[in-house]
């Protein structure tokens, strides 16, 4: 199943797009996409429904983020050997784990917001995953039985609040309010064969900047369920975000390709969809 969130920020109803790309209520079945909807229990339950009996939803909606109130947004640094090495960094032995706030999530198509004092905007293309059971010390056979699906995710980055100012704790360049594009829709695993063999790709005002598959992460998904439930509990509707090919402005020589007021930014991965962002400035209070 492809499951979506449409509507109105703060106002998104479920969906779920049809085998013919039609966008089809699920609000009569389940309450959100959320954790308690992707239990496997649950997940069972909407698989047996008769998608041509589902409401059409007609016009043209607003996506939302395409899982609602995850507990936890943990992100992978480092998973790309390449990025590593672009982001003068070693390859690392273990994965590397951050947080995005859970405040930062918007949905796929939403402006990005350009934080009071920034000067070094950035994106990166990742495959992300959101859990459909608790998890705790699942070992790397078991772990792939833990995700209910696959999605693609954005992982903005503001690299002068994350490497500057923030003591090599890099949440502060992570979490900005919309600074976490979710979407568009959340695939669930029985109809991903190989989330690790995936390609993706990111362009800015229509040039290429990140190119890459997911086969070439350090850690795959099942082994980053196995390591993270070392150290947390991962909840179901939790995200998890897996890391970022090389081609990030960071990288870019001799000058960082820094993103700024009106770029749109367009990206996508194979089975995943696609997003579209566009870099607006911050218009709130001092």
């Amino acid at each position: 199943m492809k499951l979506v969130r449409y509507g109105p920020v703060g106002r998104e109803k479920p969906g779920l797009i049809d085998a013919d790309g039609v966008l089809r209520d699920l609000s009569r079945k389940v309450k959100d996409i959320d954790g308690t909807s992707l239990a496997p229990a649950e997940l069972a339950k909407l698989r047996k429904v008769d998608t041509g009996r589902l409401p059409v939803v007609k016009g043209k909606q607003r996506l939302g983020p395409c899982v609602a109130t995850p507990s936890k947004f943990v992100a992978i640094g480092l998973n790309f050997a390449d990025h590593a090495r672009e982001s003068g960094n070693p390859i690392p032995e273990n994965p590397v784990l951050f947080f995005k706030s859970p405040t930062c999530i918007v949905g796929p198509n939403d402006n990005t917001v350009i934080p009071r004092d920034s000067t070094q905007m950035d994106y990166e293309v990742e495959l992300g995953f959101v859990m459909g059971r608790t998890a705790r010390y699942v070992d790397v056979k078991d772990a792939n039985r833990y995700i209910a699906g696959y999605c693609l995710i954005n992982d903005v980055s503001e690299r002068d609040f994350q490497i500057k100012k923030s003591a090599s704790q890099w949440n502060k360049g992570k979490g900005c309010d919309t600074f976490g594009p979710i979407g568009p829709w959340l695939v669930t695993t029985d109809e991903m064969k190989d989330p690790n063999n995936l390609d993706m790709w990111l362009d800015v005002n229509g040039k290429r900047r990140q190119t890459g598959n997911t086969k070439t992460m350090i850690f795959n998904c099942a082994q980053l369920v196995a390591d993270i439930s070392k150290y947390m509990t991962l909840l179901p509707g939790d995200v998890v975000t897996t890391g970022t090919p090389p081609g990030v402005a960071l990288g870019m020589k001799p000058t960082p390709g820094w993103l700024k007021a009106g770029d749109v930014v367009t990206l996508g991965i194979t089975g995943l969809g696609e997003q579209k962002q566009k870099l607006v400035p911050f218009k709130g209070r001092k």
